[in-house]
């Protein structure tokens, strides 16, 4: 069993950590750390039996884990990984686990130096429209893919990170461009949207809109938004014998939020409801397509496994500094006005 300790608990640790860390096999959820009063008394109530630490330092000290998820806010996870490397201690950092490219390279030199296992919580890629898309395009129902649209509106402008070190694009924008990259392999050219509001914090990009060419001749758009007073998920894919588009209820996360674990029914965790499958569009018509399983707790168990076997973790720091590198390209096309190249 691999004894893993939660840095940060705020929606990302409470939710989308200690649930699916406690879920996967070969998986220990050993310590959380938390310093609020607020926050040490839902750890209490969520885990009772969990110990519970003022600092890393602390739970390092304590020696009670192997392994560490940082989860904090954007802006402090660099120093905390690098405390954890230090430490001997193996790593998930939550994305984005850096500022950029560079810096997530420096993460990953880090790491090897030591001989660490350090991985980037890149659990969309475990969402269940994903998932069945993927299966949609590996059954070759599409035929030859074209390209793919993924879109993630939300109204919900109280969780906008604000300010330089915040925005859309570092925050949903790492999803995003993960999930397109999974599924239609490197990227070579980048060409993007951001649209900016000015908040007391400093000016921060609220929704984007990226075209990604990939090294396979695919294309992706991605885009989202949190300000614009509107929410919905969808997935379309073209291809040469048809189409695909589904729009989600991001089941996972809902059942979360509802008190639901996903320890409690493994087998029946993370499908979506009949109502929301999506369509397959081709010369016979149109078909409803069954939903996958959504499994965020793979990732966890991917990632024991890893350790276990010397063997690369689900997402590597490399691949996710690769992430990076196209949202630095975003970034730049939307000041230029020009498409960069990778």
């Amino acid at each position: 069993m691999v004894r893993i300790g939660v840095v940060g608990y705020g929606t990302g640790g409470q939710h989308f950590h200690t649930p699916f860390i406690a879920a996967a096999k070969g998986c220990v959820l050993a310590g959380v750390v938390a310093r609020a009063p607020a926050t040490v008394a839902k750890v209490q109530a969520d885990w009772p039996d969990t110990p519970i630490f003022a600092s890393l330092s602390d739970m390092i000290a304590a020696g009670v884990c192997d392994a560490v998820t940082i989860t904090t806010p954007p802006h402090t996870r660099r120093d905390l990984v690098i405390e954890a490397i230090e430490a001997g201690l193996h790593v998930v950092a939550d994305k984005p686990f850096a500022p950029n490219f560079e810096g997530a390279m420096e993460l990953d030199a880090a790491a090897k130096a030591k001989g660490i296992t350090l991985s980037v919580f890149q659990n969309r890629r475990l969402d269940a429209d994903l998932q069945t898309l993927k299966k949609v395009i590996e059954d070759d129902r599409l035929g030859k893919l074209w390209r793919i649209h993924n879109r993630m509106d939300f109204d919900d402008p109280a969780t906008l990170e604000a300010g330089p070190t915040g925005g859309l694009l570092r925050d949903l924008g790492s999803h995003l461009v993960d999930q397109v990259i999974y599924l239609n392999g490197p990227v070579r050219a980048v060409m993007g949207h951001l649209d900016y509001v000015d908040l007391p914090e400093g000016r921060t990009d609220a929704s984007f809109f990226i075209t990604l060419e990939h090294e396979n001749g695919r294309m992706s758009e991605v885009s989202a938004s949190k300000l614009n007073r509107i929410a919905l998920r969808e997935l379309r894919a073209y291809g040469d014998k048809g189409a695909y588009v589904s729009h989600s209820t991001d089941v996972q996360a809902q059942d979360i939020f509802a008190g639901k674990r996903p320890a409690d029914d493994l087998a029946a965790w993370g499908y979506e409801p009949e109502a929301n499958w999506g369509t397959l569009y081709t010369a016979t018509g149109a078909a409803r397509v069954p939903s996958e399983q959504g499994r965020y707790h793979d990732y966890y168990q991917a990632f024991a496994q890893a350790i276990a076997d010397g063997t690369p973790p689900p997402v590597t720091a490399e691949t996710g500094a690769k992430t990076l590198a196209v949202l630095d390209a975003a970034r730049r096309s939307a000041d230029t006005g020009q498409s960069v190249t990778l």
